[in-house]
């Protein structure tokens, strides 16, 4: 079963803080120790402003005030013995920290680990500042997960607790958010919420609670010693029909997707608000027609035609220029001559502290989704940080290779390692004409006139393969839209 690329690139490019920021009493397992040894006290330290363990059961808004929540009292269910072979019920009972988050997948990861007999406690990660979106909202969009939660929590009388790591979220992951954007690049939240927030600032924030393990509704397994994966043993669709099993009230809650810290807020208002709008021009890289105006480089990513607003399409975005804030795109996306399969990858990351040997067969994933190219990796140089940069040629094309998403490397199904992904050249990169080239460094755009008119073509991404690489390209850039 193929394993998840978020998690295992999460795994293999854990940052954790420096040593000098653990107390003297601060005990971890022997694979988290290897990696704090692999990261010296001079790394970045990415822990800080750290509320008191005490804020744990912190009387909060949402906890003095308890939340209507649907009334199910579950029979006792009989559960197939295969589907808590990843919650380790022959070691029973464990002291188990269970993050939940309202959704379907960690609901379910709970009851397995309470079916497998073992004594749960429920952590619900508040990481919201509604205060910074008052125009956005009427209602705090966290109050509905965190109903789920104590209902899922309550069914099985497990405690839950509220755990304040707003201050962290924003420190570790957002604002690394916005400044990727605002340098051109695409970053990946869910990796930078699971290595910072959820397998670094909570794991830190509850050192002292003596669990024996840590556990997290990913579909995914890990050598790491203090983490359990209840679903690694399951598929996807099979999460819905234990969900049913055990009568839970988010049975039906639809998957989250986009950025979780926004809910229903669009990406492109939060970017917005914290870079602001420029306005900059729209050239087709074949030609360097002027087809229009965009409000920031930063609201595009490669790959991405929604939001483009272009009549003649279908247009697709294929490079940017973020020193004259220009985005260059293109109908002839899938062409045969504009395919790409080479990158070059950095902050460079392995499991075991060494990469893989020149005659290792891997295997690469550049984005959610069950996909693998076979690939060649060659390390030819270290970073300022001493981190290896290498390039990357994939057995297959790729038409969304996009700066700041990680690229994680496989054996068969064991993860090795990741990189991030720094931009994707080779002899079948895609071209943008001399001609672009010049009119983007043109500092008076105006001196362009009106855009180019341009008549409508058939839409050219006729095969399966193209149609699915479209419809995940734009599942990534659904945060982005202008729309």
């Amino acid at each position: 079963m193929p394993l998840s690329s978020t998690l295992m690139s999460t795994l293999s490019s854990l940052y954790f803080p420096p040593k000098s920021l653990f107390p003297k009493t601060y005990s971890t397992a022997n694979a988290l120790r290897h990696f704090l040894s692999l990261y010296p006290a001079k790394s970045l330290p990415l822990f800080t402003n750290f509320r008191p363990l005490s804020s744990l059961s912190a009387p909060s808004a949402v906890e003095s005030e308890p939340l209507s929540s649907p009334s199910i009292t579950p029979a006792v269910k009989t559960i197939d013995p295969l589907y808590l072979s990843c919650c380790l019920p022959e070691r029973k009972p464990l002291k188990v920290a269970v993050l939940i988050s309202g959704g379907v997948d960690s609901s379910v990861a709970l009851r397995l680990l309470h079916a497998a007999g073992h004594s749960c406690t429920g952590f619900y990660l508040k990481i919201w500042f509604q205060e910074d979106f008052d125009n956005f909202w009427s209602e705090c969009p966290w109050e509905e997960d965190l109903k789920y939660a104590r209902t899922v929590c309550d069914q099985v009388d497990v405690p839950l607790e509220v755990v304040h790591l707003t201050d962290e979220y924003w420190n570790n992951v957002v604002s690394y958010i916005i400044d990727e954007y605002r340098y051109g690049r695409t970053p990946n939240p869910d990796v930078l919420c699971n290595t910072r927030i959820k397998f670094g600032a909570f794991v830190e924030a509850i050192g002292g609670m003596s669990f024996d393990f840590i556990a997290s509704g990913h579909y995914a397994k890990s050598q790491l010693e203090r983490l359990l994966f209840p679903l690694g043993c399951i598929r996807k669709e099979e999460v819905r029909g234990l969900a049913r099993i055990f009568e839970l009230p988010n049975q039906d809650r639809k998957d989250s997707q986009g950025i979780c810290f926004l809910g229903k807020i669009k990406f492109s208002e939060f970017v917005a608000r914290h870079i602001g709008e420029k306005e900059g021009v729209i050239l087709e890289a074949e030609t360097g027609d002027f087809l229009g105006t965009h409000k920031g480089f930063w609201f595009y990513t490669i790959g991405q035609r929604q939001g483009l607003r272009l009549p003649g399409g279908p247009w697709y975005v294929v490079e940017k220029d973020v020193e004259n804030n220009v985005v260059f795109v293109s109908r002839n996306y899938f062409s045969v001559d504009k395919r790409r399969r080479v990158f070059r990858v950095g902050s460079l990351r392995w499991l075991n502290g060494a990469p893989p040997g020149q005659a290792t067969q891997i295997q690469c994933k550049v984005r959610h989704g069950p996909d693998f190219y076979t690939c060649d990796l060659s390390l030819e140089e270290v970073d300022a940080n001493g981190h290896e940069i290498g390039v990357v040629r994939l057995s297959k094309d790729d038409q969304g290779l996009a700066a700041g998403q990680f690229a994680a490397f496989y054996q068969d199904s064991t993860c090795l390692g990741s990189g991030v992904i720094l931009e994707s050249w080779d002899d079948q990169g895609f071209p943008v004409c001399d001609r672009a080239l010049e009119i983007a460094k043109i500092e008076d755009k105006s001196q362009l006139g009106k855009p180019v008119k341009i008549k409508a073509v058939a839409d050219s991404s006729n095969s399966k393969e193209e149609k699915d690489t479209l419809t995940s390209l734009d599942c990534e850039a659904q945060c982005l839209q202008t729309l």
